[in-house]
């Protein structure tokens, strides 16, 4: 559908709002982290930051992501989409390099990481953006085939199961959740036949059924979560503790610094569990606003998604919409399980939990909704870029 011409030109360069609320997710993330890790670091001496060194590491972290915003933005749509299979094959590699032994940095029994000296890079974090662009770029490329099954949509699974096979093997069990619901939203908003797709999502749940019954780890784990407080010292520590810090905060929380729970408590307060020590802090209210700050930006990305397809840059139009559904599922993950409505998995928080690699892949997601918006300004004042 082509945009009508009665509709009204942007009266800015830039969508504002968009970057604004994102750096108000990132100042909301960097403020609570510090909040939430200090007794942690403070611990720790040999940190040599005492109670600053997440607070400083994450605005590193911050900073980096930004400078790799800025220069994402300066990309155009098109060589992102030229470039998206070799970036996906570069992140297939890193996924296969972080399982060699000597070389990906193994915590808590997962081999996720990759030290770099400096920082870790993890890269399931950044596969998550490189699978928004690949699978918006095989979705517009196979338009035609997209009610073929075989044609269609198979070669997308063999490729999204060779990526679900590393990060199994790390293991990483979220990120193949949120890479896989990229995968198949894109491929549902590009065409793929309804009942292909009622049929995969069917199977889809099955073989997460598979995976949980045949994971003693997985399984103690969702038996921890059906009723954490039957083993609070056990399975259901972590949520059991969760709970209690939402319960603490109340209505309007109990302030700035005032979390019990991040006082060796709560395990990962800064990372998994920062939604919970952000209820025991701010109440209810604080959470319904980061709520509202959250469904505000996925909105916007779903309007700049539409806003392509008008214009009939489908590539576009899938890419933001992947980011909105990467987001939108990660956020929901996070939260389901700090609020015990999900199973306890190891997926962080957008923007805000502690970690560089997630926080620098949020950064190019918000530089690339920007520069699709700006280039949609663009043509709609008659400009070419």
């Amino acid at each position: 559908m082509l945009y009508t011409a009665r509709a009204p030109k942007p009266s800015a360069e830039l969508d504002f709002g968009l970057l604004w609320l994102a750096l108000a997710l990132l100042a909301i993330g960097l403020v609570m982290v510090y909040s939430a890790s200090l007794p942690t670091a403070e611990a720790s001496r040999r940190t040599g930051f005492d109670g600053e060194f997440y607070l400083l590491r994450q605005g590193a972290y911050i900073v980096l992501g930004i400078v790799a915003a800025v220069a994402a933005f300066q990309v155009p749509t098109r060589i992102w989409q030229q470039a998206a299979p070799y970036l996906f094959l570069g992140g297939l590699l890193l996924l296969l390099v972080v399982l060699i032994p000597g070389i990906g940095r193994e915590v808590n029994g997962s081999r996720r990481w990759i030290p770099l000296g400096f920082a870790n890079l993890q890269p399931s974090e950044l596969m998550k953006f490189l699978a928004v662009l690949y699978a918006a770029d095989y979705t517009t490329r196979k338009a035609a085939f997209m009610h073929d099954f075989k044609r269609g949509f198979l070669p997308m699974a063999g490729v999204m199961m060779l990526a679900g096979v590393l990060l199994l093997l790390e293991p990483d069990f979220g990120a193949f959740v949120v890479i896989v619901s990229i995968a198949m939203g894109i491929l549902f908003l590009g065409g793929l036949n309804w009942k292909v797709f009622a049929g995969l999502v069917a199977v889809l749940l099955s073989g997460f059924a598979v995976l949980i019954l045949t994971s003693e780890y997985r399984m103690q784990r969702m038996l921890g979560f059906m009723d954490p407080f039957a083993d609070p010292y056990g399975k259901g520590y972590q949520l059991s503790h969760a709970l209690i810090a939402f319960g603490r905060g109340e209505w309007l929380g109990l302030g700035l610094g005032g979390s019990v729970e991040k006082l060796f408590y709560l395990p990962e307060a800064h990372t998994d569990f920062l939604l919970a020590v952000i209820a025991e802090e701010f109440g209810f209210v604080g959470v319904l606003v980061l709520l509202g700050l959250f469904g505000w930006l996925i909105v916007k990305a779903f309007f700049i998604a539409r806003r392509a397809a008008q214009l009939e840059r489908n590539y576009s139009a899938l890419v933001a919409a992947g980011i909105g559904i990467w987001l939108g599922v990660q956020s929901l993950i996070n939260m389901g399980v700090n609020v015990g409505l999900l199973p306890t998995k190891g997926l962080t928080l957008p923007f805000l939990s502690f970690g560089g690699s997630g926080i620098v892949a949020n950064c190019l997601a918000v530089a690339v909704l920007l520069r699709i918006d700006w280039e949609h300004r663009q043509m709609m004042r008659g400009k070419t870029f």
